[in-house]
């Protein structure tokens, strides 16, 4: 990603702004997998906004393992084949960590063999706890890193897994789980990192009719049939968090249409960002399916742990360069192993402005500093080219090196920028 992109500073408040953001991609990829397992044919409306590679490889997994899928601009019909499908193949899961390790879940359930790869920085992050359950739970796999082969079918039963690297490997079993002989009942040991995506998929089985029930750290999931839906993906929360932190670092008010920001059991679990917003002294509020956010006063620190929206931890350390206080955001270790070493690299990119930020181990550390012009290299991390494009719009000069990966999620994100700066 050496692409250079120079940012147009805007420099004055938004006025009342109004824009969209694509489909959600965390519940997108939620529904393909179980459309693909349904008992019937699925039909999932994404809108007209491109919802990004991390989507379209998610697609491209499922046609791989031989589920029929059909798709047009703004539609996907899924047609699941219930308990009965057997094939293998073989999945590119590019750089999408959702779609390796949901494909590995997926795969495993059939008696094909599956090969599962992807890009150099994905056979670097972490699969191995998903891996070690599927054997345990009755398939045969090659290696512990990308590139693998997993030869199944695996059976139901009682497991156990980590929750400190990633909440993906939990929901993969937990997505798979209605069609293994038994269901499943899963432990999770130690804490769970971005614990609402894991609620997120609890609450997308029920809705598809499977009973699942959660007592602490043990989920249950009873086999039977997956029901086929028919949904409109909602708006994406976490790529909302861009055009608000503009709002926060440029002042003014922006409202996000189609997005339900708000902090719910089974909602988007980036929807926290919004009340750690209102902590640093934006006003937010939620109205008609919409989440309008406002700053008029200046910006304060904040002491928070973001281990359940750590996604939104970029967009919050480039927010917290123009407040009047320091900012630490702890709980975030574990995105040293995400498309890029997230802590280093955004702190990285702040200092390359002139500003202050000190990376932890588990932690960045923000104090306030003028800003000058710079480049910024965002290492490949569409979370990181977008948090400082945005930064860019406020301070002169900055250009991200690496903009185009912000087409893993949001293709028409520098289109977004634009819209803001009429």
């Amino acid at each position: 990603m050496d692409d250079l992109r120079p940012i147009t500073p805007i420099r004055r408040p938004l006025a009342d702004k109004r824009v969209r953001v694509p489909a959600s991609k965390s519940i997108a990829n939620r529904e393909i997998v179980l459309s693909a397992i349904a008992d019937g044919r699925s039909r999932l409306r994404v809108g007209p906004l491109d919802p990004g590679e991390d989507v379209h490889a998610m697609i491209d997994a499922v046609v791989a393992l031989d589920y029929r899928v059909e798709r047009d601009l703004e539609e996907l019909v899924v047609h699941g084949t219930g308990a009965g499908h057997r094939a293998g193949g073989a999945i590119d899961a590019r750089d999408a960590g959702t779609v390796a390790r949901f494909g590995a879940a997926l795969g495993a359930l059939g008696s094909g063999y599956v090969t599962i790869t992807g890009s150099p920085r994905l056979r670097e992050r972490p699969i191995a706890p998903l891996l070690d359950a599927l054997r345990r739970l009755g398939a045969t796999i090659t290696g512990d890193r990308l590139p693998v082969t997993i030869l199944g079918p695996i059976r139901g039963g009682e497991i156990e897994i980590a929750g400190n690297e990633s909440s993906q490997f939990a929901s993969a079993l937990l997505l798979v789980a209605p069609r293994l002989d038994g269901g499943l009942k899963l432990h999770i040991a130690g804490m769970l990192v971005s614990a609402p995506f894991v609620d997120l998929t609890i609450a997308s089985l029920r809705q598809r009719g499977v009973k699942v029930t959660k007592e602490g750290n043990l989920i249950t999931v009873d086999e039977g049939k997956v029901r086929p839906r028919d949904l409109r993906i909602p708006a994406d929360v976490t790529a909302a968090t861009y055009p608000a932190a503009a709002a926060a670092v440029l002042g003014g008010s922006v409202t996000v249409e189609g997005v339900d920001a708000r902090v719910r059991e089974g909602g988007q679990g980036d929807a926290r960002f919004f009340e750690l917003l209102q902590s640093m002294g934006c006003g937010v509020s939620h109205r008609g399916g919409a989440v309008t956010i406002r700053r008029i006063g200046e910006l304060y620190g904040i002491r928070a742990n973001v281990r359940d929206c750590s996604d939104a931890f970029p967009t919050l350390a480039i927010v917290a360069t123009q407040a009047s206080e320091a900012t630490e955001l702890t709980g975030i270790g574990h995105t040293r192993k995400q498309e890029s070493d997230r802590v280093k690299v955004v702190a990285d990119g702040i200092n390359a402005l002139g500003g202050r930020a000190q990376a932890f181990a588990d932690a960045i550390r923000v104090e306030p500093a003028p800003l000058h012009d710079g480049i910024v290299d965002a290492c490949g991390d569409h979370r990181v080219a977008m948090a400082f494009s945005v930064l860019g719009l406020q301070v002169p000069g900055v250009a991200i090196k690496g903009s185009g990966s912000v087409a893993k999620t949001f293709p028409q994100f520098y289109e977004l920028l634009a819209e803001l700066s009429r």
